[in-house]
């Protein structure tokens, strides 16, 4: 307690120069954590050059981010449980953010990957943050639980599958913060990520994209691509292609340069994924496998495998591994495609292959995916260029390395001006990065009081949204009459396509549990009451579009004289 006050007091420009010292620190050393993350991790050496880099750039863009907070509150100890296959970037920044955000952090990570985040942690400890302000919890899933169930954790970050998402989230709803708001999670989880390819797309280009989207780092990415839709006028040609593109790939030890396939990270994945496969072929779809080399015999390998489907339900669930599936669909089956897509109920990354712009945009807008690529690859999304983040069953937001995540792990924060609906974030020539912010569609209204009742409506439908409404049926009339076209009332709180909830501070300790025990997508609850008003940032729904510009044959901007 004594560390979290001493640390909530530091000055954010003071805190944002620690992180920025342990960048340089970082980037110094990047020669000594490139081994211990093929090592530890199984990753190649291009991808462990990746990811120190990805995790400066978190400590700089949290740093960058935290001094326009001066007056911010935070939450207070945060417990950080992040995976075991980005060990030092996802690790790293979400240590960041919290440190940055003045909570003082303890921080497990995965229990494959222990020596990277006490290296991590070192660093930050030689940049100077406070030992008790940063500490380790190495360990399995029974020290993560204990974290979660501690009354003094105000926040929990977590990275990893759904099904533990869940449980965090049941275990988080059972009590208040201090202050009688709902603890924060802030989840990343899993995806059913995929392409759509129509028959104005460039095959190369196509088997390149798809290549790197689906087997780099062993397909072991949230963001990797799982199933590939082919327009059936060019399926034939595309996979023809793919299949010799996927035989130039080699499969080995990832400290070898020429490694393109490592390893999974542990038996037991690869023995999941190969169960997978042989239960794919029992059904009979069709199996394209590569052969593994000798060498990779008695090590935790998974071939490269394409794996033949007829719809989007063939698959039932991610398979965490170097298996794409691919679907053949004609045009005028466009529409049931994408929703079958969306009803999976994943929302994460998504993509589109096509040279008509009459196609990207309608794709585009119906993405059901935070991050939406087009003409390029689903991976590699880059801090503060591609804020990374999913919608439904694949996350609960706010989007790493946007411009929000930062406001989720304070108690208080200065208000935000209204956004724009589109902003243009920096990157490289020839590619167009959007982040836009979209109304949510529903929010969920849980009012005891006229003045509650009033707050939360005002501020949902002021961002766009419908509102379902739960509060005694006297407030009702309390709305005004220009509001209750867009005001639906519920009996009781229940499943709909409402993705957050509005909950007055009386109802909260009875709210959570159900909210927490209703099907589908883990949905984010904030205190909104007369004292408490709504951050309009978190009733809006964070997407990232990333375009290659020069795709259709040049890129027109190089014209520009802007």
């Amino acid at each position: 307690e004594a560390a979290a006050r001493g640390w909530a007091a530091t000055p954010p420009a003071a805190r944002a120069a620690l992180l920025d010292r342990a960048a340089a620190l970082m980037e110094a050393r990047m020669d000594a954590l490139i081994g211990p993350i093929v090592r530890e991790a199984g990753k190649s050496l291009p991808n462990a050059i990746s990811e120190v880099r990805e995790a400066v750039d978190f400590l700089r863009y949290y740093a960058a981010g935290v001094r326009g907070l001066d007056g911010a509150v935070p939450l207070g100890p945060i417990a950080c449980i992040s995976p075991w296959n980005f060990p030092l970037a996802i690790f790293t920044g979400q240590v960041a953010a919290a440190l940055a955000a003045g909570n003082p952090v303890l921080a497990k990570p995965a229990e494959e990957v222990p020596i990277i985040g006490s290296l991590a942690v070192a660093l930050l400890r030689e940049a100077g943050v406070p030992p008790a302000v940063v500490q380790l919890l190495p360990g399995d899933g029974a020290v993560g639980a204990r974290l979660v169930a501690d009354p003094r954790i105000q926040g929990v970050m977590f990275t990893g599958s759904t099904e533990v998402a869940r449980l965090i989230n049941t275990e988080l709803a059972r009590r208040l913060r201090g202050h009688g708001s709902p603890v924060p999670l802030v989840a990343e989880t899993g995806g059913q990520n995929a392409l759509v390819v129509d028959s104005s797309a460039l095959p190369e280009q196509v088997v390149a994209d798809v290549l790197a989207s689906a087997f780099d780092s062993a397909g072991q990415r949230c963001s990797a691509l799982r199933v590939l839709c082919l327009q059936e006028d060019i399926a034939d040609r595309v996979v023809t292609m793919l299949k010799g593109a996927m035989a130039e790939l080699t499969i080995g030890v990832p400290d070898r340069l020429p490694v393109d396939v490592g390893p999974v990270i542990t038996a037991e994945a690869r023995d999941t994924i190969l169960r997978h496969v042989e239960a794919m072929r029992a059904k009979g779809h069709a199996v394209h496998a590569l052969p593994l080399p000798e060498a990779c015999a008695h090590g935790t390998f998974v071939a490269p495998t394409l794996i033949g489907i007829g719809a989007i339900a063939d698959v039932q669930r991610e398979v965490f591994g170097p298996v794409l599936h691919v679907l053949r669909y004609r045009r005028e089956e466009t529409e049931a495609l994408i929703a079958a897509i969306a009803a999976t109920g994943y929302g994460l990354t998504f993509g589109v292959h096509s040279r008509i712009d009459e196609t990207i945009d309608h794709l585009v807008a119906a993405a059901p995916a935070g991050n939406v690529y087009v003409n390029r690859n689903l991976i590699g999304a880059v801090v503060g260029v591609q804020p990374f983040g999913g919608h439904g069953l694949s996350g609960t937001g706010p989007k790493a390395g946007g411009p929000l995540y930062l406001r989720r792990l304070l108690s208080r924060a200065p208000a935000m001006p209204p956004p724009p609906p589109v902003t243009l974030l920096p990157g490289p020539v020839g590619e167009r990065n959007e982040y836009r912010l979209e109304p949510r569609g529903e929010v969920l209204c849980v009012a005891t009081t006229e003045a509650g009742l009033r707050a939360q409506v005002d501020a949902a439908l002021a961002a766009g949204n419908r509102v379902r409404l739960v509060a005694p049926a006297a407030l009702h009339d309390a709305l005004p009459p220009g509001q209750r076209a867009q005001v639906t009332a519920a009996p009781a709180i229940g499943p709909g396509p409402w993705s957050v909830a509005l909950v007055e501070g009386a109802a909260l300790a009875e709210a959570c549990p159900i909210i927490a025990a209703l099907p589908g997508p883990l949905r984010p609850v904030l205190r909104v009451d007369a004292a408490h008003p709504a951050p309009l940032e978190f009733l809006l729904s964070e997407r990232s579009v990333s375009i290659n510009t020069a795709a259709a044959g040049g890129n027109a901007s190089l014209m520009s004289l802007e």
